[in-house]
């Protein structure tokens, strides 16, 4: 059965709509063949991708982030706790994925998403072993003293590639984190500040005076592409990852040095060379990310 023509008149739109349904993977590798998917994108190429700093006003940072339809949305609450005896100055992060119902029909009401835990750990691995955040910087008081970073990203549309969407809504969080103000009661106690205002009302200086921003060394980009016989496609959408099962997802800094490499399963082997063209992907898409990121920071600034 050969690819009906899309002559654009209703009958062709449902034969072609019927055919993709009917046998998905024929649909695709006859698109394949033509270096071509079905929403127009170059195999090589990611969609659209858009940042929003500043999306949740509750929170000490927050960032939308949204890859073709893929949509994160990633928000962090700092609290002062007492740092570990092996780490007495620093501060710690917790990262949570989630995934409601809303965002997939494959989730469940009630049900806790299997991917939810995974991309969790995959996350916070990812940006600890990146360097991103000296976690020095989080230490308030040697020893008695520290910021825990709680980090939640809710999963709002689930089209695919939910890692690269989640580490990028991550990073731009804390990239718009801005860290609280505190000060040093008379019996030893931290206490958070509205102000610099209210700490000269109260006749005590901050003691995180001038570290309201931290210092992001090294950030971390991904890119997920699928492995399918000898094609390669970036940013793939759910319904390719449902039908071609070989994911790999290659994660950079931003100056190009390999942070990790996640191959989570599939059938197709990932040879040196494809290896290689998804590093060198990731390369070009590092530097669309960087862009994106750096605009929407500039555009709060400016703000």
């Amino acid at each position: 059965m050969g690819l009906p023509s899309e002559s654009g008149d209703l009958s062709s739109e449902m034969e072609v709509d019927a055919y993709r349904r009917l046998f998905p993977l024929h649909f695709y590798e006859k698109n394949l063949s033509l270096s071509i998917r079905p929403d127009s994108r170059p195999l090589g190429n990611a969609r659209d991708t858009t940042l929003a700093l500043g999306a949740v006003g509750s929170v000490d940072g927050s960032a939308l982030a949204k890859i073709g339809s893929t949509t994160m949305l990633a928000a962090i609450k700092m609290e002062v706790m007492t740092p570990c005896t092996e780490s007495p100055d620093e501060g710690s992060i917790a990262i949570e994925f989630h995934m409601p119902p809303i965002c997939s029909p494959i989730v469940r009401p009630g049900r806790p998403a299997e991917a939810a835990p995974v991309l969790s750990k995959q996350l916070a691995d990812t940006i600890l072993s990146s360097g991103m955040i000296n976690l020095k910087e989080l230490c308030l008081i040697h020893g008695k003293a520290a910021w825990m970073a709680y980090l939640d990203i809710y999963c709002l549309d689930a089209d695919g590639a939910l890692f690269d969407a989640a580490l990028l809504s991550a990073v731009a969080a804390f990239s718009h984190l801005h860290i609280p103000t505190v000060s040093l009661t008379d019996n030893g106690k931290i206490v958070v500040l509205l102000d610099e205002d209210e700490s000269r009302k109260l006749g005590k200086e901050p003691v995180n005076s001038g570290k309201m921003k931290l210092t992001l060394n090294s950030i971390p980009f991904s890119l997920t592409c699928i492995l399918h016989k000898n094609y390669i496609l970036a940013d793939p959408t759910a319904e390719e990852e449902s039908i071609m099962e070989t994911l790999v997802t290659v994660v950079l800094d931003s100056s190009a040095r390999l942070v990790s490499f996640y191959k989570p399963g599939g059938p197709v082997l990932a040879y040196m060379s494809a290896i290689q063209d998804c590093v060198a992907l990731t390369r070009q898409r590092v530097k669309e990310l960087q862009k994106i990121l750096n605009e929407a920071v500039s555009g709060m600034e400016v703000d």
